[in-house]
């Protein structure tokens, strides 16, 4: 008897470990076949995100991200998680799989927050990660649980579709980048349709749908397609606006455009471009009433001035996301909404002035005939550019970029010595730069960056600052009429011209001096203060980067 006892004692052992060792090999069956895929929430859109960072209370907003394991029948098995790959051995115990992972070197993104470098790439810090072992089991409906996700089985074709899905457009748009494609294709309309800054508007517009083109965005992970993607064709064509070698090259074309005669046969008219810049220095301080810091504030400033390339210098020095000052804090990166509302005012000239002109002017004004322009020599002409140079540089250094490049294009075409390198500039070298910084300036306007509230807010102060310059130009010449004898009024509408928007400005005066009188012909007048607006606002410019780098 007690040897039939040890015999069924040896056969339930037996039976027992064949059994287990069925049911290992039966698993390890089923988790090799196919791949087992989760899609969850938690990921951070973000390839910079580094949560030592990271407000308390402040809420991240987070995607879902596929998240797949593989297993090989040599026991070695593959985790994909959003992009990072975990690699290590799993052995069966009983029905739970054991896994062991390998140490994995990550290579962590950081923003750069040096202003001054010149590298496009990101600061990197590499961690080695060891993830903790973990014991998953197949569950009664056959998906792989334990670790607070459930993973379902697919064949290798079905999780491949799965990862081209998740890097699909479909698969990352938000309502935001629906917004911004709208806004975009607004511009493209009002470019063609109405011819609003066609050069401007099309080159931004177009710039703004390429920009928020839905992409793949995870923490750690750089696709290198995004404007703000370090090594993306894109990325490196920006670095033209947020280190500033655009604005320049567009004043060296503008200049060498530029016909000052009318300015320099009648200098008064330069008090008109300096009243209107008024709306700078307005607009400076309700930035600063609406809570941006002071160098965010002088950079939205300059949309005042109505000028597009200015706005962009300024603003790359001042609001580009770098710099840090004095407590601690890092200026927002405003080069983006700055741009666009300078450009989105700049453009819509004939639609913003002529109702602020009219409710500031009698008809009476508005007919007013001036004298006709003195000839200038051109001994005067190359002069201008230079003592014109030495002035405004010696009071604002900090805008000689700009002032610099506009006297030398000016005097490119003044002197009529230099006539191939004055065509190259004012028509080849422009074009170019203009198409490059209208898609890059567009492209800059990423929905998860650009539709915020300090950009409502940037867009109202610029209406606003608009409105303000025009009018100081306008009251300007009405208050230097009263100086004035009876037979040399100015015409008021032209102080409305003292923006910096050569030379749509003037030509919207030019537009309502005809119709208030066919014979009444102000383009050549308008343009004396059009033009030392461009002047004013880069001076203006300078002094506030003297005060607030």
């Amino acid at each position: 008897m007690r040897k039939i006892f040890q015999l069924l004692i040896i056969f339930a052992a037996l039976f027992s470990a064949f059994s287990t060792r069925g049911n290992e090999k039966n698993i390890s069956t089923q988790i090799i076949n196919g791949k087992w895929v989760n899609h969850s929430d938690g990921y951070v859109p973000v390839p910079t995100y580094n949560p030592k960072e990271t407000l308390s209370g402040e809420k991240l907003t987070t995607v879902k991200r596929y998240k797949t394991f593989s297993f090989e029948s040599n026991n070695t098995f593959t985790l994909d998680s959003a992009k990072q790959r975990y690699t290590g051995r799993y052995s069966i115990s009983g029905d739970q799989i054991i896994l062991d992972f390998n140490p994995v070197v990550i290579t962590h993104l950081r923003k750069n927050m040096d202003p001054n470098t010149s590298s496009t790439d990101y600061r990197t810090e590499q961690e080695t990660v060891k993830l903790p072992q973990r014991a998953l089991y197949l569950n009664a409906d056959g998906k792989l649980a334990g670790d607070g996700f459930e993973y379902k089985n697919y064949s290798g074709a079905i999780s491949g579709l799965f990862n081209f899905y998740e890097f699909s457009g479909f698969a990352n748009v938000t309502w935001k980048h629906l917004m911004m494609i709208l806004v975009g294709l607004v511009f493209i309309y009002l470019g063609i349709r109405y011819e609003f800054e066609p050069l401007l508007l099309v080159p931004i517009g177009f710039g703004i749908l390429i920009g928020n083109i839905p992409m793949f965005q995870v923490a750690d992970f750089n696709l290198k397609l995004g404007i703000y993607e370090p090594g993306s064709v894109i990325n490196i064509l920006y670095q033209g606006v947020v280190q500033g070698w655009y604005p320049p090259l567009i004043f060296l074309g503008i200049g060498a455009m530029t016909d000052f005669s009318s300015l320099i046969s009648n200098p008064k008219l330069m008090l008109l471009g300096a009243a209107a810049q008024i709306g700078i220095f307005l607009t400076f301080l309700g930035a600063l009433w609406l809570g941006f810091a002071p160098p965010e504030a002088g950079a939205i400033g300059i949309i005042g001035g109505a000028d597009g390339p200015t706005a962009i210098f300024i603003s790359s020095k001042l609001a580009n996301g770098m710099n840090m000052m004095a407590n601690g804090q890092v200026v927002q990166n405003l080069i983006g909404p700055i741009a666009i509302a300078a450009y989105s005012y700049m453009a819509l000239v004939p639609v913003i002035q002529p109702p602020v002109i009219k409710l500031l002017t009698s008809k009476r004004e508005r007919r007013i005939k001036m004298k006709p322009p003195r000839a200038v020599s051109k001994l005067e002409k190359i002069l201008f550019p230079i003592v014109g140079l030495l002035l405004t540089a010696f009071i604002a250094p900090s805008a000689l970029p700009l002032l610099g490049m506009l006297f030398f294009g000016n005097l490119l075409k003044e002197s009529t010595v230099t006539k191939r390198l004055a065509n190259t500039a004012s028509n080849a070298l422009i074009d170019v730069i203009t198409i490059l910084l209208g898609i890059t300036v567009g492209a800059s306007t990423q929905a998860d960056i650009f539709l915020t509230p300090s950009s409502i807010k940037i867009f109202a102060l610029g209406a606003a600052s608009f409105v303000i310059a025009t009018a100081g130009g306008v009251l300007g010449a009405k208050l230097m009429n009263v100086f004035m004898s009876k037979n040399n009024k100015i015409n008021p509408m032209i102080g409305a011209s003292g923006v910096s928007a050569v030379p749509d400005s003037a030509r919207v005066v030019q537009h309502m001096g005809l119709k208030e009188d066919p014979t009444n012909h102000l383009l050549m007048h308008a343009m004396a203060p059009n033009v030392s607006g461009v002047i004013g606002s880069a001076v203006a410019a300078g002094i506030l980067l003297s005060f607030l780098m």
